[in-house]
């Protein structure tokens, strides 16, 4: 699949970035080196004849991506919450890409649902809207069910969406493989498994059945959460191609005029959408990954309604308290126990001196400590990170992009509506509450009885393993198969019981 089409499009995009006259924002937003500007003219300006014409009425950037497709608007959309990286002009160009795309024909949305909920459109719902959002997947419309005469939206995905996406991921899948022949330097950011990653998560979202049941298990998670909503899920109504869910009356993230209008509280909003997401990923585990302003509204009460559930985030409890003591490492300014986090979670190889790596994370962190959101510059601080994790060898972990990429979009959710919001401070509850919680004594009680509970449930066939891992009466081929099973599965209960029996009556002690 990763043959000569795909330097073609590759070839493509560079001159639809020429033609639309977007190259020169592109290559200035990435403050670009000058190798790297003289590669992208060579292949985009000989060829940018070649390249998509695109909408003539859209200013350059937001034309080239909705020309070249699906993943491209993708990119656009995480980019429109950075105005610190990017600049106010080209942030507010990139949120037409949220939800303000062309949509597809009312013919081909109603064909689609008809198909997938195996019933007239008519006969299912009293009203069926003209599209009221449409972005780069699928588009939504407002419905009324015919049944009970409920208001709902219905979310349809875009016709030929999955061979879009198909053709755009395989191109960068090339491009990385080159990216990483090319430049050896380049392979410790993985630059294959980040593109691997990415494309678990389109699939995902291409299917709504997915998305339906991601709706529905982060509205269970989240249920206890004041001031924030998630709307209720359809099932009888949704399919593979097709979902509904109620309709969630209010104002978009990204309209501040009518959010002032509203007599919103901006500052309060942007600390709960900053506090809610980091609870979300440490609490739970599970948090909404794609929340940007075209995702979130304001009800009238205030609440925070999410919407679009297509992409999601698991981070697993072990990574969560290690991203916990390194968050809270870094309010309490305790730089040496950020690098020994990092250290034993294997995130620095353990050749490097720790020491030198923890001056390194002061130098990252006491410029920007408690200073206003105003008065930081993200793309600057960035570029020193890279220079940190460069220096010290650390790898790019691909389970962890959609929390990194995350966390970068809600910041700029709360920065839009705060721009002085201070990120230390309003993080600091949620981090420490959680550090009480599952850092300490409650959590290795709770780790003492889940390996009580592993243990019994091997408890039955304890005897029979052991007796087939030393017993002298079988073949040597079945006792040598038995025994490379039992004897590390043996060692590794007891060694995960007696570490954390030491865990737990140290912590007490």
């Amino acid at each position: 699949m990763r043959g000569p089409h795909n330097i073609w499009r590759l070839v493509r995009t560079g001159a639809t970035l020429e033609r639309t006259g977007a190259m020169r924002f592109v290559l200035d937003a990435m403050n670009a080196p000058w190798s790297l500007r003289v590669a992208a003219r060579v292949l985009g300006w000989p060829f940018r004849w070649l390249g998509y014409r695109g909408d003539p009425e859209r200013p350059p950037l937001t034309r080239a991506l909705t020309a070249l497709g699906p993943a491209y608007i993708k990119f656009g959309q995480l980019m429109s919450t950075r105005p610190d990286v990017v600049g106010e002009e080209l942030a507010r160009e990139l949120q037409v890409l949220q939800d303000k795309l062309p949509p597809f024909s009312m013919k081909e949305a109603r064909e689609t649902v008809e198909t997938e909920l195996g019933a007239p459109v008519d006969e299912i719902f009293a009203e069926f809207s003209e599209p009221v959002a449409a972005a780069s997947i699928a588009q939504v419309h407002r419905a009324r069910l015919a049944d009970s005469g409920q208001d709902v939206a219905v979310k349809v995905l875009r016709p030929g969406i999955e061979r879009a996406f198909r053709k755009d991921i395989d191109a960068f899948y090339f491009a990385a493989d080159t990216i990483e022949f090319l430049s050896p330097a380049s392979r410790r950011l993985r630059p294959h498994d980040v593109i691997e990653h990415f494309e678990s998560v389109v699939e995902g979202e291409l299917d709504l059945r997915m998305e339906t049941a991601a709706a529905a298990e982060f509205a269970a998670t989240t249920e206890g959460d004041a001031g924030f909503q998630v709307p209720k899920v359809n099932w009888a109504f949704s399919g593979r191609r097709a979902m509904t869910l109620d309709w969630a009356e209010g104002i978009p993230a990204n309209d501040l005029d009518a959010i002032n209008a509203a007599n919103h509280n901006k500052v309060e909003l942007a600390e709960r959408v900053l506090q809610l997401f980091l609870s979300h990923a440490l609490r739970d585990g599970y948090f909404h990954a794609d929340m940007h302003q075209g995702n979130l509204k304001f009800a009238a009460n205030g609440d925070i309604i999410a919407l679009d559930f297509g992409i999601m985030g698991r981070i697993d409890e072990y990574t969560r308290r290690v991203y916990a003591e390194i968050l809270y490492g870094f309010i309490r300014k305790d730089y040496r126990r950020v690098a020994e986090v990092h250290f034993e979670a294997g995130y620095v190889p353990a050749d490097r001196d720790i020491d030198e790596f923890a001056l390194a994370l002061r130098s990252v962190g006491e410029p920007i400590f408690g200073l206003d959101a105003s008065r930081v510059s993200m793309a600057r601080l960035l570029a020193h990170l890279f220079d940190v994790t460069e220096r010290f060898g650390m790898q790019t972990r691909t389970e962890l992009i959609l929390l990194q990429r995350t966390m970068v979009v809600v910041e700029g959710v709360a920065r839009s509506l705060d721009a002085h919001i201070n990120i230390w401070q309003v993080a600091r509850p949620i981090v420490e509450n959680y550090i009480q919680e599952n850092i300490g004594p409650k959590a290795a009680l709770r780790d003492l009885a889940r390996t009580i509970r592993v243990l019994a449930r091997f408890g039955p066939k304890m005897p029979e393993i052991v007796e087939a891992a030393l017993s002298g009466k079988q073949s040597v081929e079945t006792h040598s198969a038995k025994r490379r099973w039992a004897v590390p599965a043996m060692s590794a209960l007891l060694g995960a019981a007696i570490a954390t029996a030491v865990l737990y009556f140290g912590v007490l002690t």
